[in-house]
């Protein structure tokens, strides 16, 4: 480790009570040496605001008032935050142990950003039950619409690109605020992958807004997609993702397995020079056992 630059870490919570404790244990004790923790309660009539003072020696700032709903929240706990490195964690989530001196390391290397760490799912017991396949990450993924999420539980980014993509969340929206502020990261960095395990998704039985609201959140998502293909992006991107997309029309259409696979073989041939040049995937981050310590392959 060549240092350890302040991380800020923001969990809003709203009568979280069930699981809040746990949430705040994962990031103290991380017992990471310049972190800056903010909890933003939005006025909560459980056992919140006692469990928040019971830590409040060891919190950066926190609050309990009304707010107008999550992204709201968040906000708010990021206008008070001043670390170098940024990321939420909502008060039912997790970090995995070590999470944030990995996050340290990562960061350590001047081309990455922003990172994502490999999405694991844990349940209400707190054991982790799911991880999900390491794969690289592009801005064409999410353009064409696949549904394949960036997982905020174990998403990190500098404060500098938070700054360049205008220091703000979507908060008017209620689902996909997460999604809106990954759209507008995307144009200007790439997103960093690792194999480690930073943070996970808490997978509730019931009452999780995340999993009842899908349908809205996806409703969401793809109306803020639409908007920054139509109004974001460059003329040649555009006229690749439309390429790529009559592609997709066309193979679906077509039953037998051997023409689809000229047809692959002709749109790949023809595609993938641009597909670099526009839609170029970045290096991914792993972890080199003989010397204990993270490396990028393909810089």
């Amino acid at each position: 480790m060549k240092n350890f630059p302040k991380i800020s870490i923001v969990t809003p919570n709203y009568n979280g009570g069930e699981f809040l404790e746990e949430t705040i244990l994962s990031v103290l004790s991380q017992n990471y040496p310049n972190l800056e923790y903010i909890i933003i309660d939005g006025g909560s009539s459980d056992n919140s605001v006692a469990i928040i003072k019971k830590y409040e020696s060891q919190l950066a700032y926190w609050i309990s008032e009304p707010d107008k709903g999550l992204y709201d929240a968040i906000q708010k706990g990021f206008d008070k935050s001043t670390g170098e490195i940024m990321a939420w964690l909502n008060s039912d989530d997790l970090y995995h142990p070590k999470a944030l001196f990995i996050v340290a390391e990562l960061f350590n290397f001047k081309d990455v950003n922003w990172i994502q760490g490999i999405p694991s799912t844990f349940d209400e017991m707190g054991r982790t039950v799911a991880v999900s396949d390491f794969k690289r990450w592009s801005k064409l993924d999410y353009y064409l619409g696949n549904f394949e999420w960036i997982q905020q539980e174990s998403t990190f980014w500098r404060r500098s690109l938070w700054e360049t993509s205008g220091s703000k969340l979507a908060t008017d929206l209620k689902y996909a605020g997460d999604l809106e502020l990954w759209l507008r990261f995307f144009r200007y960095e790439k997103l960093f992958v690792t194999q480690a395990l930073l943070g996970g998704f808490r997978q509730r039985s019931k009452n999780q807004l995340s999993l009842d609201f899908l349908d809205l959140y996806i409703k969401e998502a793809q109306a803020k997609i639409q908007e920054e293909v139509e109004n974001n992006i460059p003329i040649e991107e555009k006229k690749l993702i439309q390429e790529i997309k009559k592609y997709n029309t066309l193979v679906k259409e077509v039953k037998f397995v051997f023409v689809k696979k000229i047809i692959n073989n002709f749109f790949y041939s023809k595609m993938i020079q641009k597909k670099k040049r526009y839609f170029n995937y970045p290096p991914m981050i792993f972890f080199d056992r003989v010397k204990q310590e993270f490396f990028i392959k393909g810089l």
